[in-house]
């Protein structure tokens, strides 16, 4: 999968991509609200690049983008399907150096054009760390909404954290770009 924007390339992940991994998810403060913790050696990254790369995700509709700018990875969004019939849900980290600078918007609003218009799902969801006030940001940038809120339901890291769900839908994409 390969997509363009104005500044920026999403595509898939190759073996010389892992460097520019290892960069995001070394730093503690943006695997704070991750399911893994940051990585503090090599071994990490090379089985993280191994299982982006295998075929056994992809077939089971595990989709890893790399979020380029000028040959760099500055972000990593993961879409994959969900029991519901054409639901995806999306994960989404970015390199804390390329922050506030639009980058994740342009990149997940061109993610869910690409979505919505070529594979034709109906539904767009992320699940999120309700202290992820960054990542509630985001989704709200990009036109989805909250839809629900979960009290201490997820233990994560030594604790209970709340979890809350953000959505978009067919609907949604067509209002937003004035079809309806």
């Amino acid at each position: 999968m390969v997509i363009e924007t104005e500044r920026l390339l999403l595509r898939n992940y190759n073996v010389n991509d892992s460097d520019d991994l290892y960069e995001i998810y070394k730093d503690e403060e943006t695997c704070r609200y991750l399911l893994h913790e940051a990585w503090t050696d090599k071994t990490r990254q090379q089985e993280f690049i191994k299982k982006l790369l295998s075929s056994d995700l992809i077939n089971k509709g595990h989709i890893s983008l790399g979020c380029f700018l000028d040959d760099k990875v500055i972000g990593d969004i993961s879409i994959w399907s969900v029991s519901m019939k054409d639901t995806m849900e999306i994960g989404f980290v970015f390199n804390k150096e390329y922050r506030n600078h639009g980058y994740a918007s342009e990149a997940i609003n061109s993610l869910i054009e690409y979505l919505f218009n070529e594979l034709n799902i109906h539904r767009l969801k992320a699940n999120l760390d309700a202290r992820n006030k960054e990542s509630e940001q985001l989704c709200k940038r990009v036109g989805m909404r909250q839809e629900a809120y979960f009290i201490q339901d997820f233990w994560s890291k030594g604790e209970w954290t709340s979890s809350c769900v953000y959505g978009f839908i067919k609907d949604d994409l067509n209002k937003k770009n004035g079809n309806l």
